[in-house]
């Protein structure tokens, strides 16, 4: 791309900075959590109808994708539009749900986490309308749901029901403006002991399941420690925490009959479903208590009604820093920037756990705000991201089409 288209980029980027802080206000004003996006994904058909997107449609899982261009080449920038809760109203300094702007920073819940991310993308495709620097390619922009409950579940629906098929995913959550290439994949996990009530009072005529349990809780923090040896150079080393315990009996008064322990497991490059299920089912306690080992199921309605079950299994995905899709990132936050981007890792888990983990899609991250926000208090986005970012999005496609054909030649 010439210097001159983009300057024309961010003359345009500058120009919408105003639309895209309303747009955000407006979108941090509607209560999203997971299941109940409906209107905030309104809101959002509004903006790109203002835009004009050449297309608009709201798929059955309720994600909202928008089209700029008509060309061969096929990129999509990802946004979930749903948000966690509030949590405890009393730690915030700001309403959560006023979207102030204060400083040059805009505050509430789905500021950086990561409604952010969406505006941003609105107004790169509009540029990129506007401007036509999108490189013969069609640029989406999808508008995801449930991603804070079931991350990747939208691109499941998408990718699999034949929504839309990319040739390359930018994701947008908060990235501080820097180009990611992957982050860890997780999974839940439950590890049950099963036990025989009987009355408290004479403890030993029963088997105490919660008793069974305590040699397998240790085990798991061992079983944690050991993982360092498998750490991957880049995504760093798996981890496994106990998140949940519990237990059942007929009363207070009797021996517990069984215990639950909730794993929350973090996938490094080489760990899977199987092997992580198999490192427990391993364990000596495990064996000795003939504990079950299960990978948890999720299955919420979503805002549409449709349920689409999945295993709550989000593999890890990692794309070498010579990979087209990140040097075309990169190309392009140079020419936002104005300076070589940072490229790292998410520490938390994105929508690129189906795009890239499940599907093979390359994908690559760069979104504005910070990831220390996400799920806290005062969750903020700093204005001056938003414009970097719109820069960001219209540049992409181009130095993806690009760096393309640079490697075919």
């Amino acid at each position: 791309m010439t210097d001159l288209r983009s300057g024309e980029i961010a003359r345009l980027a500058e120009k919408y900075t105003p639309d895209m802080v309303a747009f955000l206000r407006d979108m941090i004003a509607i209560p999203s959590e997971s299941a109940g996006e409906r209107p905030v994904v309104e809101r959002a058909r509004a903006e790109m109808e203002k835009a004009g997107f050449d297309e608009i449609r709201i798929d059955g899982l309720g994600n909202i994708l928008g089209r700029v261009g008509s060309g061969k080449t096929v990129v999509a920038l990802d946004a979930h539009l749903d948000t966690v809760g509030v949590g405890d109203p009393s730690t915030w300094t700001r309403d959560p749900y006023k979207g102030e702007l204060r400083d040059g920073v805009i505050y509430g819940r789905g500021a950086g986490d990561q409604e952010a991310g969406f505006a941003a993308a609105v107004y790169g495709a509009r540029i990129v309308k506007e401007l036509g620097v999108d490189g013969d390619c069609q640029l989406w922009v999808t508008g995801t749901v449930m991603e804070e409950d079931c991350d990747g579940l939208c691109w499941q629906y998408i990718l699999r029901e034949q929504v839309l098929r990319p040739d390359v995913v930018v994701i947008t959550e908060p990235t501080k403006l820097g180009v990611y290439r992957g982050h860890r994949g997780r999974m839940e996990m439950e590890v049950r002991t099963q036990g025989l009530a009987c009355h408290g009072s004479a403890p030993e005529r029963g088997v105490n399941a919660v008793y069974t349990m305590a040699p397998i809780i240790s085990d798991i923090e061992r079983l944690n420690e050991r993982l360092a040896a498998t750490a991957d150079p880049f995504l760093g080393k798996g981890t496994v925490t106990i998140s949940e315990i519990r237990s059942t009996s007929p009363s207070l008064c009797a021996v517990a009959d069984s215990s639950t322990i909730h794993l929350d497991r973090r996938l490094t490059q080489g760990e899977t479903m199987e092997s992580a299920v198999a490192e427990v089912l391993a364990l000596e306690s495990v064996r000795r208590a003939g504990a079950t080992v299960t990978v948890l199921d999720y299955a919420r309605p979503a805002y549409t009604g449709l349920t689409y079950p999945t295993k709550k299994y989000f593999p890890t995905w990692l794309l070498e820093e010579s990979h087209p899709a990140v040097v075309a990132g990169v190309r392009a936050a140079e020419q936002a920037l104005g300076a070589p981007p940072r490229v790292g890792k998410w520490g938390f888990s994105t929508n690129g756990i189906a795009t890239c983990g499940m599907f093979g899609v390359p994908t690559i991250g760069f979104g504005p705000g910070d990831e220390i926000h996400a799920h806290g208090p005062d969750d903020q986005c700093p204005v001056d991201h938003l414009t970097k970012a719109a820069q960001f999005y219209a540049a992409f496609p181009g130095a993806f089409v690009v760096t393309m054909a640079g490697r075919r030649s």
